[in-house]
């Protein structure tokens, strides 16, 4: 699993894990524009189900300006994660420069009523070496 999903953290019982990948058939760097997508699972290692009900992104492209981005869910759900349980998506961020950075976090709400913040871990959006 570590070697699949590089990126984790924990947040009572939480575990966010992402691993990225640039998207070369989508990117256009002629045009400024670049493509990766993300993969991210979310475990539910605590003894009580969760819900994801918002998201928020701190997304910071290679010259270091910070785009922010808050919804409700991801993909357009709020799963609810049983304990013991998994729920993954993938989605694509587009950049105006050949690097950047995402990290964030998920709101979610507990069994007993309680809301936390579960971390999304930092991940680098960057364009592989090309070897010849």
């Amino acid at each position: 699993m570590k070697a699949l999903f590089p990126h984790a953290a924990t947040t009572r019982g939480v575990t966010v894990r992402v691993v990225v990948s640039y998207l070369a058939d989508q990117s256009q760097p002629t045009d400024g524009r670049w493509f990766w997508a993300y993969h991210v699972r979310i475990e539910n290692e605590g003894e009580g189900q969760v819900q994801l009900l918002s998201r928020h992104w701190l997304i910071r492209d290679g010259n270091g300006v910070l785009h922010e981005v808050k919804g409700d869910g991801v993909i357009g759900e709020q799963p609810v994660i049983e304990p013991g349980g998994a729920y993954d998506y993938v989605s694509a961020c587009p950049l105006g420069t050949r690097n950047g950075s995402m990290e964030g976090s998920y709101q979610m709400v507990a069994e007993d009523g309680g809301t936390f913040d579960a971390v999304i871990p930092r991940f680098e959006l960057t364009v592989p070496a090309v070897t010849t």
